[in-house]
């Protein structure tokens, strides 16, 4: 993966007997604790499956408009493009599918516990981890973005400073946030308290998605393209 800790989050499914799937449902909730910018619970992807009997399949998990979205939704009066209206605050958002596509493909193809997926992940965000050279300068290049949002702000800078090279690197929301999908499944994260204070947000910022749009998100299971 693009992350060394992620990564012997999947070796260590492998080593305690799982299979691929295992493997990267781990690594993927490792990656929203260790490389938030390219792999967070708010956003989706796509996960491409080859099984051991030759068949293959895709999930695709990822994000989706929420029901009050409109087609003019980041124009002006005048039908001009707002610039950076549909890329940052709270109507660039997507009602997010990681978590939905994690466990969808953990239940249908993986063999594993949940508790025991996510426990890697719940460790390092709550304990922390030292901040590498890429990470410290991913952070610092977002520190003028980050400061447009408080609560951003508080969790990926140091006081209001960007994190250094060598700096621990602590996220208990975060780890509280995991620990709840570790025990509710989905529904912890699309219901509930979580679902809750995402709707909350959006209603105090502006945003638009809404309970139902959390509710009823679903990951789509589709036959992948093949050539040669």
């Amino acid at each position: 993966s693009a992350e060394s800790l992620a990564t012997l989050a999947g070796i260590d499914m492998l080593k305690k007997g799982g299979n691929a799937i295992d493997a990267a449902v781990a690594v993927g909730f490792a990656l929203g604790v260790t490389f938030p910018e390219a792999g967070n619970i708010g956003g989706g992807g796509f996960m491409l499956i080859r099984l051991a009997n030759g068949k293959s399949t895709m999930i695709d998990f990822r994000e989706k408009a929420p029901g009050k979205a409109s087609r003019n939704m980041y124009l002006d009066s005048a039908g001009n493009v707002i610039p950076k209206k549909s890329e940052y605050g709270p109507l660039a958002a997507g009602v997010p599918g990681s978590v939905a596509g994690y466990l969808y493909a953990l239940q249908k193809y993986g063999t594993a516990k949940r508790k025991d997926i996510l426990a890697r992940s719940i460790k390092i965000a709550r304990n922390g981890f030292h901040v590498s050279e890429r990470f410290a300068d991913g952070l610092k290049e977002n520190v003028r973005e980050f400061s447009g949002f408080t609560s951003t702000l508080k969790a990926f800078t140091k006081d209001r400073s960007p994190y250094k090279e060598g700096d621990l690197f602590r996220q208990p929301d975060l780890a509280a946030t995991l620990k709840i999908i570790s025990e509710k499944g989905r529904d912890g994260f699309y219901k509930g308290s979580i679902a809750e204070k995402i709707v909350a947000e959006m209603k105090r910022s502006g945003g638009i998605i809404s309970k139902n749009d959390l509710e009823k998100y679903q990951p789509v299971e589709r036959e992948p393209l093949v050539g040669t």
